[in-house]
């Protein structure tokens, strides 16, 4: 199956004072920032429900060890993640403010 080619004319520009996809987001899906944003609070909230199933556990409550060890590590993971995602920006626009112009 082909995909269609669309002209110069369709591609987007980016001009001061233009809202483009690029800018509001793809067919008006979330932007870039609101993406990240909701990922650092979903990455805060799994935090916080593994460091409460690590409290039940060493209070005694009822749950599973198996369970509070997952939430542990999905928290880690995601965290490390969201890291290595901040450590690429970081990188990119390190390398954008070097360009010589």
């Amino acid at each position: 199956m082909a995909l269609p080619i669309s002209g110069i004319s369709s591609s987007p520009i980016l001009l001061p004072g233009r809202a483009t996809s690029a800018t509001k987001g793809i067919e008006g899906g979330p932007s870039f920032k609101d993406f990240l944003v909701q990922s650092m609070q979903d990455v805060n909230s799994m935090q916080a429900a593994a460091d409460k199933a690590v409290e039940k556990l060493a209070t005694g409550g009822d749950v599973n060890p198996a369970e509070v060890l997952t939430a542990v590590q999905k928290a880690d993971i995601a965290f490390q993640m969201m890291i290595q995602v901040r450590n690429k920006l970081v990188d990119a626009f390190t390398e954008i403010k070097n360009l010589q112009i």
